[in-house]
């Protein structure tokens, strides 16, 4: 039976880890591999990255801001990989067991797409930790590191009802997947139960992760314009790095963009677009990544079921743009949302 368990809160909280996760753009061989000798003789944590890569001031920058903080720490050889335009189940195995082979504990695949690759390089290697976001891989020797993005998006929803002076607010998601259909579901409900006057508008950019919905700005930005020509005033993007075009976008007609998985108002590379960045819903990947490499350190390796949620501020929402508090009702009711999500009072749907 699969161990399932609950983190407790680990040291990086999803607000540092955010604003760490600004390292971005360059190759995996230009900021990786800069370690030194390892604690234990061995080499350290090493991970591979989804679609988009390094760069997408979102999901794969927060993973890499969890790789540095454990680099840093325990002072070993980190190796971090870029993933390959349309590559195989075959092709991300091979990569996995290519860092198992050698000598990388633990091993990382940042992202669900890795699940059937992790599966069969998890039995290859046992004697190697490994680690998958946004998935559960079965495997004595796998740690599956899931999130409440539900509960999340759900007050970025509570935000958004708040914020809007047209009744519209508007979802784009990456891909139609299970895995954002749980942004979406939370994200309706959180506006509903705050003002059910307020209309959201929902769109997903592809059907498949292959046409590119995580990794096509220009795809994000037209879906943002057609949202705003129907009047919608706040837009809350779940697409990896196509959510950049959905900010710039929102930021040319002054609207509001909300922001996931990295408090996306403190990037660099989005700077000039945020003052129209009202907010994230955080995803505290990096605190995830970092978990998992320092139970390893410890001889203690996470196995199972992992889950982050608010409890454990596994997941959050950012509070770094002051014009936040300038909006009447904002702040107290995204405040209260969190606490009756956590005292089990609202029920946050994902479908």
């Amino acid at each position: 039976m699969r161990r399932i368990s609950k983190l407790t809160r680990v040291a990086v909280g999803v607000a540092s880890l955010a604003l760490a996760a600004t390292a971005c753009g360059g190759t995996s061989s230009e900021s990786s591999s800069n370690g030194g000798e390892t604690s234990k003789g061995e080499k350290g944590l090493a991970i591979a990255y989804d679609i988009g890569g390094k760069g997408d001031q979102s999901f794969n920058d927060a993973a890499y801001a969890g790789l540095e903080k454990a680099q840093k720490e325990f002072g070993y050889q980190t190796e971090d990989i870029e993933p390959t335009e349309g590559e195989t189940d075959a092709d991300k195995q091979q990569r996995l067991e290519s860092l198992a082979k050698q000598g990388y504990n633990p091993v990382i695949g940042v992202g669900f797409a890795y699940g059937p690759a992790m599966e069969a390089a998890a039995k290859q290697y046992p004697d190697t930790t490994f680690g998958i976001v946004d998935s559960v891989v079965e495997g004595d020797n796998v740690a599956s590191l899931v999130f409440a993005e539900q509960e999340a998006s759900y007050l970025a929803g509570v935000a958004a009802a708040k914020a809007t002076k047209t009744n519209t607010v508007g979802f784009i998601g990456g891909v139609d997947i299970p895995l954002i259909h749980k942004f979406e579901a939370g994200y309706k409900q959180g506006v509903e139960d705050t003002n059910s006057k307020v209309k959201v508008i929902s769109q997903y950019l592809t059907q498949t992760a292959e046409e590119g919905g995580f990794s096509s700005p220009d795809k994000g930005k037209a879906a943002a314009e057609g949202q705003i020509e129907k009047n919608a005033d706040v837009l809350y993007q779940a697409a990896g790095l196509s959510g950049q075009g959905v900010i710039e976008a929102a930021a040319k007609a002054k609207v509001w963009a909300i922001g996931v998985d990295s408090d996306q108002y403190n990037q660099e590379a989005l700077a000039p677009y945020k003052e129209y960045i009202l907010t994230s819903a955080l995803k505290d990947v990096g605190g995830a990544v970092y978990a998992l490499a320092k139970s390893v350190e410890d001889d203690k390796p996470l196995t199972g079921v992992q889950t982050f949620d608010l409890k454990v501020d596994g997941v959050g929402l950012a509070d770094s743009n002051p014009k936040m508090a300038e909006i009447a009702g904002l702040s107290d009711a995204v405040a209260k949302a969190k606490e009756e999500i956590i005292d089990g009072t609202i029920k946050v749907k994902t479908e």
